[in-house]
């Protein structure tokens, strides 16, 4: 959706910037779909999971995260991306298949020539709520204020994703072309 607004700063049109926001799993994959407007303004477009069974095989679990994702970048068609990040895990078990599903998603987010923004939970709690060590609750009730919604979002993943989405936002969306060119070389 490649919607024009009407407002114009320094002579130039404001197009609206599609984000799409990742919390890999392998169980379950959030996604969040943003719209950053301007300045500090979002609007709400889809969240959700992707959910694979645990009797499939890796093999099968990855090629449905990579089928359902690729269905979801064509039907919203996001410009940019976040993605949670792999921190510290406890579980070396855990952490393989989390870092397997990262590399399916960050292998099909560049198929579509969308290049990931990778952020920790740490930062994403930070540019939500203000506080880099906020607890769950606060960072879904932030998501909601943000994005003008009555209630937080479920399931958690989903509202994860929409986290990630409006970090990578106000990360980037806040940078001209000018700046962007800069930061590049």
């Amino acid at each position: 959706m490649n919607t024009r607004l009407n407002t114009a700063t320094d002579s130039q049109e404001r197009v609206p910037r599609r984000i799409m926001g990742i919390d890999p799993g392998t169980a379950t994959v959030g996604f969040g779909i943003v719209d950053w407007i301007a300045g500090d303004s979002f609007k709400y477009i889809s969240s959700g999971v992707i959910t694979t069974p645990k009797t499939m095989e890796p093999a099968n679990r990855l090629k449905m995260i990579r089928e359902d994702l690729s269905c979801l970048i064509e039907e919203f068609a996001p410009g940019q991306c976040g993605v949670e990040a792999i921190f510290f895990f406890k579980n070396a078990k855990t952490v393989i298949p989390v870092a397997q599903a990262r590399g399916v998603i960050l292998e099909t987010l560049a198929t579509f020539g969308i290049i990931a923004g990778e952020y920790t939970p740490m930062q994403v709690k930070l540019h939500v709520t203000g506080y880099g060590k906020a607890e769950k609750p606060e960072v879904q009730w932030a998501v909601a204020k943000m994005l003008k919604l009555e209630t937080i979002v479920k399931p958690d993943d989903a509202s994860d994703a929409l986290a990630i989405a409006l970090t990578h936002a106000r990360l980037t969306c806040h940078l001209t072309p000018q700046i962007l060119a800069r930061v590049k070389t």
